[in-house]
């Protein structure tokens, strides 16, 4: 079909990627697929009317004012180990499993880090929503951006001679996984658990409840969780979940980190 070979033609590629087009069409797609997805199979009730757009305005200004400050606070501080060619040339998929595995160990411990009292405040952002839905994941300050990245940056040093795509291929999926953990979906899957967060698995994580919200740290994996001692099964939570961090912060503290 003309309109699908247009779609996937080399011109309409250049013409996205060289004026930036990228992120806001996939930011479109990922709106409208993943409220889609909440409309059909919701967990509760979410007031969409009261939170989509400003949230929408509020993961514009995160995307483009605190992403790109953060990954440049973090640049400097980053290592980037230098890897020998014959890592550098292994299998294009493979190079990706190992970007995730060292980036997500990374991150796990991270976010434990962040969850330690001198830490925390940088972190209060991300739990404030009192409504999970696949939008409440983009809150998150520029101090926790910066930590959040480092792994995920020195990770990335296996891309030394990785085609240009592969950095297109996991920022997308980074994106689309931090929707995914934090949709309003009833859908559960136990041997996918044992694999991969899903959105019942890091919700609990979410809990205003301490006992529940210092577990389920996972970002991508869930094996961490298991490994070190810090899993929660979903299907023994029997009470209702409740969102929040249960006080009042002025939002340029929270939106700070400080």
């Amino acid at each position: 079909m003309d309109w699908l070979e247009w779609l996937l033609s080399r011109e309409l590629r250049q013409v996205v990627l060289q004026h930036d087009l990228f992120i806001p069409l996939l930011f479109i797609v990922r709106v409208l697929a993943m409220t889609a997805l909440e409309w059909v199979v919701p967990a509760r009730e979410v007031p969409y009317r009261t939170l989509l757009a400003l949230d929408i305005v509020g993961a514009a200004l995160v995307g483009y004012l605190m992403i790109p400050a953060a990954r440049y606070l973090s640049e400097m501080i980053v290592i980037h180990p230098v890897l020998p060619e014959a890592v550098l040339t292994l299998p294009t998929a493979m190079l990706f499993a190992f970007y995730y595995l060292v980036g997500d160990f990374g991150a796990y411990w991270v976010h434990r880090l962040l969850h330690l009292t001198p830490f925390w405040r940088m972190h209060k952002w991300h739990h404030s929503p009192t409504t999970m839905y696949w939008l409440a994941g983009y809150r998150t300050s520029l101090t926790q951006l910066v930590f959040f990245n480092l792994p995920w940056m020195f990770a990335s040093s296996l891309f030394g001679m990785a085609p240009w795509w592969m950095y297109v291929l996991a920022l997308s999926s980074h994106m689309v996984l931090n929707d995914w953990m934090h949709m309003n979906l009833t859908w559960r899957s136990n041997w996918l658990e044992w694999i991969l967060v899903t959105p019942r698995y890091h919700h609990i994580h979410h809990s205003c409840d301490l006992a529940l919200s210092d577990t389920n740290f996972g970002v991508t994996f869930s094996i961490w969780d298991r490994l070190f001692g810090t899993y929660t099964d979903p299907d023994q939570v029997k009470e209702p979940l409740s969102f929040g961090i249960g006080e009042k912060v002025p939002l340029i503290r929270l939106v700070a980190g400080f």
